[in-house]
C-alpha cells in the first residue's frame, strides 16, 4: 500500500512515472523483491539532473542497546522517510512550476537492507547499471537523513571528489538562502551511501546527509527514529536548497 500510495502521488504531478521492480539474492541466500520508482519531469529535455533518496528503512534496529529491540524494523522517520517526503514535495512543486531542464526523482529500494554493505545500496546499483545509463544525468543530488532537529550537512568527501562543481553550487545556494551555518564546507568525512554506486557508474553525485542523528548518533538504526525526533523546519530547508539548485540550472 505504501508503494501504491507513493506512485499515485507522483502520477498526479510527474510527466512520467516508472515503477521498476527487481530482485536481489542476499549473501545469506534470501531472495528480495524490491522496487525503484522514478518520476520524470521535462521529458523532452536532453539535459537532465537526478535527485534521489531511499524509500526503504532498516529491517532490524541493529544499533539498539536492547537485544529484543534489535529484531524489530526501524521506523525510519529520518533514515528513509525524510528524503522521501522532500522528493514528494518537490514533485508537487515541479508539477506546478516545471523546471528549466529535465529532472528525474529516483526513490531507491534496498539501500538500508544490510546488515553489511554487500546487501545495501541495492536500488542505486540497479539504477546505475540500467536506467542511469539511458538517462545519463549531468549530475545527481542524494538526500539521506535530512530531518534532524539539530541539522548539519557538511560536505561529504566522496561527493567533493566526484563533483566539486556541484558541491560548490549546492553549498553556495544554501549560503545564498541564509542556511550557510547548516551547510558547512568542513570538516569532511567519507560516508558509504547510494551516491557511491552512482559515482562508480560515472555519474557525478553529491550526498546531502546529516550522519549524526540524536545525541552521539544514538537514534540511528534504532526504534527512536520516529517523527517526534525529526523537524519539519529541516525538511523545508533542504527542500528549499534543492529546489533553488534545480531552478537555477540550465
Amino acid at each position: 500500500m505504501q508503494l501504491e500510495w507513493m506512485e499515485n502521488q507522483l502520477r498526479e504531478n510527474a510527466d512520467t512515472v516508472i515503477v521498476d521492480p527487481f530482485q536481489w539474492v542476499t549473501s545469506t541466500g534470501d531472495s528480495l523483491n524490491l522496487t525503484n520508482v522514478i518520476a520524470r519531469f521535462g521529458t523532452s529535455f536532453e539535459r537532465r539532473i537526478l535527485v534521489l533518496t531511499h524509500w526503504d528503512s532498516r529491517p532490524t534496529a541493529d544499533q539498539s542497546s536492547n537485544d529484543d529491540e534489535k529484531k524489530i524494523p526501524v521506523p525510519g522517520a529520518n533514515d528513509g522517510a525524510s528524503g522521501t517526503a522532500v522528493l514528494l514535495e518537490l514533485a508537487r512543486m515541479f508539477g506546478e512550476k516545471p523546471p528549466p531542464l529535465g529532472v528525474d526523482l529516483l526513490f531507491t529500494d534496498g539501500e538500508d537492507y544490510g546488515p553489511a554493505t554487500q546487501d545495501m545500496f541495492l536500488g542505486a546499483s540497479h539504477y546505475a547499471s540500467g536506467r542511469g545509463q539511458i538517462d545519463n544525468p549531468s549530475f545527481a543530488i542524494l538526500l539521506d537523513m535530512v530531518a534532524d532537529m539539530d541539522p548539519s550537512f557538511p560536505v561529504e568527501a566522496y561527493s567533493l571528489e566526484s563533483a566539486p562543481q556541484v558541491v560548490q553550487r549546492v553549498w553556495g545556494v544554501a549560503s545564498d538562502l541564509g542556511y550557510g551555518r547548516y551547510f558547512p564546507m568542513g570538516p569532511m568525512s567519507r560516508v558509504l551511501d547510494d551516491h557511491v554506486k552512482l559515482i562508480e557508474a560515472g555519474i557525478p553525485t553529491v550526498d546531502i546527509i546529516d550522519f549524526n542523528y540524536g545525541p552521539s548518533n544514538s537514534f540511528w538504526h534504532t526504534l527512536r527514529d520516529v517523527p517526534e525526533n525529526t523537524s519539519s523546519r529541516t525538511l523545508l530547508m533542504v527542500g528549499d536548497v534543492v529546489a533553488e539548485v534545480v531552478y537555477r540550472s540550465r
